[in-house]
């Protein structure tokens, strides 16, 4: 690569969206800064801003040519059990680079090419019965379920390559007299609690909401 920087010809929008992916999937995404980038790049941070205006604009187009990427999986023709294959989809897309949760979470960033689960949650969701507002509802509590499992899982992960995590300490040590349960347990909590089982959750939260008569007011 040439030693030259600053040169808008040099760069491209795809080449820059490329190599904050890296940088994102090797760092995180607290050191995706436009400096750091345009260092990785080999150009100056001018030369990244006339293709890029901020960093937010570069997570959108990271977060949509990633959901462009992703396959749909075909569709069951029963409404509940669609919730579930779209919640199982999303699931398992995320899972695969748990920084975009994060910044979901956090930023409230959406990309257009992820409207997809959305829409197909929420028509499913009014096929079932539900009105427009509690369709609405039901997306955001999967979505929530969701992200929040793949965060708490992707921490986890981080800990116990680590170290033996404080949880494990404490379990080998629970009081049977005063938590006779899990002490019974034991260490095969850990074991139990480390199992995926979003499935089997997403499938009872669904249900839940299904068969609730109302959903009461309308969420934002």
């Amino acid at each position: 690569m040439s030693t030259r920087t600053g040169r808008p010809s040099r760069l491209s929008r795809a080449q820059i969206v490329a190599v904050a992916r890296d940088l994102v999937a090797a760092h995180g995404v607290e050191a995706l800064t436009m400096r750091r980038l345009a260092t990785e790049l080999s150009a100056t941070p001018m030369a990244v801003y006339r293709h890029v205006r901020d960093k937010e604009e570069l997570l959108l187009l990271l977060l949509d040519d990633l959901a462009a990427g992703i396959r749909r999986p075909d569709l069951p023709d029963d409404p509940r059990d669609r919730i579930v294959a779209v919640a199982m989809a999303m699931h398992t897309a995320l899972a695969e680079v748990p920084w975009i949760a994060e910044v979901l979470i956090n930023d409230e960033l959406l990309a257009p090419s992820a409207l997809w689960y959305t829409e197909t949650i929420v028509d499913a969701a009014m096929a079932c019965g539900l009105s427009a507002d509690d369709a609405v509802y039901a997306y955001r509590t999967i979505w929530y379920y969701t992200a929040g499992e793949l965060l708490a899982r992707a921490a986890a992960a981080r800990r116990r390559a680590d170290r033996v995590t404080f949880r494990d300490k404490v379990f080998a040590e629970t009081n049977p007299e005063t938590l006779p349960r899990l002490a019974a347990l034991g260490e095969s909590y850990v074991s139990l609690a480390a199992r995926d089982t979003y499935e089997r959750g997403v499938r009872a939260l669904v249900t839940g909401i299904l068969a609730s008569d109302s959903m009461g007011p309308a969420h934002p």
